[in-house]
């Protein structure tokens, strides 16, 4: 009969892309290192805790963001890994072996992203104070520390847990902070679905992503990029190695449980920078309503007709002013607004390109292909080859 020589449980409630990309990182590590490991996981990818202490494996990987997680293994008598948030204060680490996205240095690459754009006020939305979100009340400080150490000050709104009975109040409270804001502004979101309260309120009141606000999330969760209008920026924390590195110490404690605990920081990936970032610090309101309008609607075949309309002024005012603010006429705006996202489209997406020629408004493959042959001296195709 087959038997593994070590039985490990992942303890993960992995509705998020945070959990989901740690335990792939763990199965890379299994993959790479052929770990002659047997590993747990609930079928639905929740983490269940009664009779945890009847389990007779070797070793645990488990989320210590969760209290309740972190309570039940105090006890364990096999080696467990701890994964999640850093903290500011040593004392608040817990005595396992422990892989952390670094907080600070998450919110740092959100902030420096926004600094890079020429945007000199800074807010932060955050969660309301709870032991189930410690990791939020670290990057709150992150975020304060940041600002103040650059003389700015930092807007502070934590706003309220997220219920469908409270919903409506919720957002009635985030818009009120957002219309308070001082315009333009950089808000770094503590998570991609707070981010997307912002980008709704913004909507509903009329402020404009990103020539008023701009936003960048953390999490660059691919099912909430698009769920809003405008697409959303955001931090990738570097989950994917936090679980390789916990598995490998898992792997190190199997082999010599006399170890001493060690504390691994994994710093993130990178800034995945969309529309919500696109700030460019434009001066005249005319043209900042018709880029709102162009960032928004490009894709769906406008003319220079419908950003007029929109605008309300004439065809040789809003051209003029154009000019002097881009540099380049409105229809070249558009046209270079429909090209970006065709790039980012062939780069980032597996879809065809037939489908990213509809996606982005061109009339039809061939004449995306001439587009290309202008500008790049390539096919659509040859692009995505290169981007990879």
């Amino acid at each position: 009969m087959y038997q593994a020589k070590h039985s490990i449980s992942l303890l993960f409630n992995a509705n998020k892309v945070y959990d989901r990309q740690v335990i792939e990182g763990i199965g890379h590590y299994l993959q790479s290192s052929k770990v002659d490991w047997d590993v747990y996981l609930e079928e639905d990818f929740l983490a269940r805790l009664e009779h945890i202490e009847e389990w007779g494996g070797d070793g645990i990987i488990a989320d210590f963001d969760d209290p309740a997680i972190q309570s039940a293994l105090l006890n364990a008598k096999v080696p467990v890994i701890g994964i999640g948030g850093s903290y500011s204060n040593d004392e608040d680490y817990p005595d396992v072996p422990y892989v952390a996205t670094d907080n600070f240095e998450v919110v740092k690459a959100a902030y420096e992203h926004l600094k890079k754009k020429g945007l000199e006020r800074f807010a932060f939305y955050g969660f309301p104070a709870d032991q189930n979100h410690r990791w939020a009340v670290e990057r709150e400080r992150a975020m304060v520390k940041l600002c103040k150490a650059d003389g700015y000050d930092c807007s502070i709104y934590r706003g309220h847990p997220t219920r469908p009975e409270t919903w409506q109040y919720t957002m009635n409270r985030v818009t009120d902070w957002i219309q308070g804001l001082p315009n333009p502004v950089g808000i770094v979101s503590v998570t991609d679905a707070r981010a997307r309260h912002l980008l709704q309120a913004c909507e509903h009141i009329g402020k404009l992503v990103p020539d008023s606000i701009s936003i960048v999330g953390i999490d660059d969760d691919d099912i909430a990029r698009y769920l809003s209008r405008i697409s959303l920026s955001s931090v990738t924390q570097g989950c994917f190695d936090m679980g390789f590195q916990a598995a490998k110490l898992l792997h190190r404690h199997l082999d010599n449980p006399n170890l001493k605990n060690k504390r691994v920081l994994v710093p993130p990936a990178g800034v995945s920078e969309r529309q919500s970032t696109d700030f460019k610090a434009l001066k005249d309101p005319y043209v900042i309503q018709a880029m709102h309008y162009i960032r928004q609607n490009a894709c769906r075949g406008i003319k220079v007709e419908q950003v007029l309309d929109y605008v309300g002024v004439s065809r040789s005012n809003l051209e003029q002013r154009f000019r002097e603010e881009r540099g380049h006429s409105i229809h070249t705006e558009i046209h270079n607004e429909k090209l970006a996202k065709a790039c980012k489209l062939l780069a980032e997406e597996s879809m065809s390109t037939n489908d990213v020629a509809q996606v982005c408004g061109y009339p039809s493959l061939q004449y995306m292909y001439a587009v290309f042959k202008k500008h790049y001296d390539k096919t659509p195709r040859e692009f995505r080859d290169g981007a990879k």
